[in-house]
């Protein structure tokens, strides 16, 4: 049986994380949903799995219990089950990052279609910029892409303000797996000076969906935090086994 796998996250004012989680646990065990889900204040992130019906009728079980309007996500597939169980839990930050007061619903870069992508990033007054870790860039990137050679996430915030110049780097262009941690570097690159600042609408995921390998400025595999590995175009799986990959949390980074 094809396993329906739901890359999803969303920030919202969310006033009782804990309260979610009691609601959400007893329907996905119901489901037989696997995978982790993170809640915070800010909104929810996470990746599920389940064969299809069970995973429609969890995700619409996440938007009614969170009063949501809508609930977007990423499909892509596996052959067997990719989480060994399911996860919710309650934490402080939906992506951990370390910097407070950053509202991507208030104050967030410009999104950037996966077809508008590749003009954006071989604009050579264009900084592009991988905001995901090194072990992630190192099994795939796009063209001229920086790697800013972070291990954590909550390291981006130090490499921005020690090695770009908002007076130097007019245009920058970043991008992430899934778009959420986009979502908070993007808003923090604005709080801090830098004025034309984008990001891949979707991520990475969406670009391999949309944009056929012949015309992709993409090169390798795109990490993603469960069994698979790696997804190329069309998310197709094109992993194989990863030392970091059973010690990282499932996230649509």
């Amino acid at each position: 049986m094809s396993i329906a796998v739901a890359a999803l996250y969303r920030f919202f004012p969310l006033s009782d994380p804990a309260a979610l989680r009691d609601r959400l646990l007893p329907i996905a065990e119901s489901l037989g949903v696997r995978g982790t889900l993170l809640l915070a204040e800010e909104g929810i992130n996470g990746t599920i799995a389940a064969p299809e019906a069970a995973l429609l009728d969890m995700l619409a079980a996440i938007q009614r219990e969170a009063g949501l309007d809508a609930l977007p996500w990423k499909r892509s597939a596996a052959a067997e089950m990719p989480f060994a169980r399911l996860k919710i839990k309650v934490k402080r930050e939906i992506v951990s990052f370390g910097v407070p007061g950053l509202d991507p619903n208030r104050q967030v870069g410009t999104y950037v279609a996966p077809d508008a992508w590749n003009a954006l990033i071989a604009d050579p007054e264009v900084l592009v910029i991988d905001t995901r870790n090194s072990f992630e860039v190192q099994m795939g990137s796009f063209e001229r892409a920086v790697d800013p050679g972070t291990v954590s996430f909550t390291e981006f915030p130090a490499y921005v303000r020690q090695t770009l110049d908002p007076g130097k780097h007019k245009k920058i262009a970043m991008f992430c797996t899934g778009g959420i941690r986009c979502e908070k570097a993007t808003a923090f690159m604005l709080k801090e000076g830098f004025e034309e600042v984008y990001h891949l609408d979707g991520g990475i995921l969406a670009y391999l969906e949309h944009i056929p390998a012949d015309q992709s400025l993409w090169h390798g595999g795109c990490f993603v935090f469960d069994e698979r590995v790696a997804l190329g175009h069309g998310l197709e799986v094109v992993g194989g086994p990863h030392p970091f990959a059973k010690k990282s949390v499932p996230s649509v980074g």
